[in-house]
């Protein structure tokens, strides 16, 4: 396992890390099963656990807080909050009020009195910077969590951010947690500038691209992966965005077998390789998929492979830019774009 500095904060963190999206209802997984993986990644040397207060209601963390206990010390613990818990209008956003209710109840839920790294899931167009980073720098000088960090923030908002705490003299975000996959390269062009000049820590997430590079896709193959099965628009080859995957995805295997590797240890590789990038967060629903990719914790692609993975999908492009996460809200609602 390679050991990388998160941001400025002189934390080592792995290359690899442990995302717990699927602990519980939504990856189907059991405590048992989910005590298992974080037993098997911590003897492989992932040392950084990311979950979210959202992930299965809440039960992602609960499973967490489980498996981790007793060793809590020698883990870099990180989970996030600001998207919507249930129908309430107020369980969700980066008001002070909901941030100070809801990291107490994550802290309950994990089963320890502190976070290393708390994150805002996604911008608040609704709240103000000074808000948010006021808040969250009170929470940190209580102890309660040791930094904080923003997710899928358009590069925008990441450098208002950095501004709003230099103008406000307040503590600022010291990570961002972007999408990041060989079929999704758009943050290349604008985040990833971003996060090296402010010296931020980069967890990329979804670098198997939801299981197009996980090399159970293929060209003739029906498509029967767990996340296909709950969302079959990302996966509908009529659709010319998904067909346009599945060719890359084709041409990305030979490179795989030309260079003696799996789809996930070019797909691994390719995102670690990237000098802006801290940690790739893989997400396993099973002891197996854990195996698969740690054998890519050690990958390092050689410039030839860097290469030919640049002329199949070319740098900064994505090839389903409607399934970005950071598109700015007056292009999805219209009447924010009207007078």
């Amino acid at each position: 396992m390679q050991y990388r500095t998160l941001g400025h904060t002189g934390v080592q963190v792995s290359s690899l890390a442990l995302g717990a999206m699927n602990f519980g209802a939504i990856g189907r997984t059991t405590q048992d099963e989910a005590t298992a993986i974080v037993d098997a990644a911590l003897e492989a040397g992932i040392n950084l656990i990311d979950t979210a207060d959202m992930y299965s209601g809440g039960e992602s963390e609960e499973m967490v807080g489980k498996a981790i206990a007793g060793r809590r010390d020698d883990i870099v613990l990180a989970t996030k909050a600001g998207t919507s818990m249930d129908d309430e209008r107020n369980h969700r956003g980066g008001s002070r009020r909901w941030l100070v209710t809801e990291l107490d109840n994550s802290l309950r839920r994990l089963g320890v009195d502190h976070v290393d790294l708390y994150q805002i899931h996604r911008w608040d167009p609704s709240t103000s910077d000074e808000e948010t980073l006021s808040a969250l720098t009170d929470l940190r000088r209580a102890g309660k969590i040791r930094y904080f960090g923003s997710s899928t923030f358009p590069a925008y908002r990441v450098v208002q951010a950095q501004w709003a705490a230099r103008e406000h003299h307040l503590s600022r975000y010291v990570t961002e947690q972007p999408s990041y996959s060989i079929l999704q390269r758009g943050i290349e062009a604008h985040v990833l500038p971003v996060t090296e000049q402010y010296g931020l820590g980069v967890l990329v997430w979804s670098p198997l691209a939801s299981g197009w590079l996980s090399g159970a896709i293929r060209a003739g193959r029906d498509i029967t992966t767990s996340r296909s099965a709950f969302m079959p628009e990302r996966f509908d080859l009529t659709i010319p965005a998904n067909r346009a995957r599945l060719d890359a995805v084709e041409r990305l295997a030979e490179v795989a077998d030309e260079a003696g590797l799996t789809m996930i240890q070019l797909a691994l590789g390719f995102v670690t390789a990237h000098p802006a990038v801290t940690s790739a967060l893989i997400g396993p629903r099973t002891l197996d998929h854990l195996h698969s990719q740690l054998a890519a914790a050690d990958t390092v692609l050689s410039a030839d492979v860097l290469d030919a993975i640049d002329a199949i999908v070319a740098p900064g492009t994505d090839l389903a830019a409607h399934e970005k996460h950071d598109t700015p809200p007056a292009l999805l609602d219209p009447s924010l774009r009207r007078r």
